[in-house]
């Protein structure tokens, strides 16, 4: 491709504005280039001369940064709906954990079925997994919130809705010894948190779950859940088979 120098000057200005205000380790997206006068052909032309590296269609990175984990979430999220921070991942970011695991495994939640782009599992050892546990829109996610309230940080599930999306996931990905330790580790959940969320659960399994777990391992918060609100299912015994054999759980 030719360009006069006038062009190139501009060109080279656009760069200068966009390295300047880049987010060091954070992807750059068609999108975030327009924002700084970069168009499709332009960011192609830069990639080409070794100004930006491409990572996929669309995604670019600064040459010689590494990509960060939270600017690289921060992304995904405005490409997968409902793209947040979760289960373990979540409680282990709280500090809430039973063990620490050799490597972490990001566990994300979404709400569409997505696959993850290669540049950021080839970076990033992660798990993605629809989920709508909940009655909500993904654009409204209950208890869902950029970790600690910072600026810049990835959408993460509080803790009493990570215990949740765990729960859900006992018999399928989870081991119910595991999810029972993981719990009783968790004595600081938030009585009014939980009970808005055991609420408004589509899940009957992970309802009956939580409370049988949070009484039988006595957990402070257990007197205060409001469990005849709760969408406990019918009269009759929920029953699956899992590897850790027969999960049954009565209402």
């Amino acid at each position: 491709m030719w360009y006069s120098r006038s062009v190139a000057t501009t060109s080279t200005n656009k760069l200068k504005d966009l390295y300047e205000n880049l987010v060091p380790g954070r992807p750059l997206t068609s999108a975030t280039l327009a924002e700084h006068g970069i168009s499709a052909d332009l960011a192609v032309h830069y990639a080409r001369s070794g100004w930006l590296k491409r990572l996929a269609r669309g995604v670019y990175c600064r040459p010689g940064e590494p990509l960060s984990r939270d600017g690289s979430l921060l992304v995904l999220q405005h490409m997968i709906k409902g793209l947040h921070v979760g289960g373990k991942t979540a409680l282990d970011w709280y500090g809430v954990r039973h063990y620490v695991a050799s490597r972490e495994v990001l566990r994300l939640y979404g709400w569409t079925a997505a696959r993850l782009p290669e540049w950021f599992t080839s970076r990033f050892e992660s798990a993605y997994h629809r989920k709508r546990l909940f009655h909500e829109s993904p654009d409204d996610m209950r208890h869902v919130a950029p970790l600690d309230r910072r600026e810049g940080a990835p959408l993460t599930s509080s803790p009493e809705r990570a215990t949740l999306e765990i729960l859900s996931e006992v018999g399928v990905r989870e081991s119910m010894g595991e999810a029972r330790e993981i719990l009783e580790g968790a004595y600081n959940l938030r009585p009014d948190v939980l009970n808005e969320l055991l609420q408004q659960c589509t899940s009957v399994k992970t309802v009956r779950l939580c409370i049988k777990l949070a009484h039988e391992l006595n957990m402070g918060w257990s007197e205060k859940l409001e469990i005849a609100k709760f969408p406990t299912g019918s009269d009759r015994p929920w029953v699956s088979k899992s590897r850790d054999g027969l999960l049954i759980l009565r209402p």
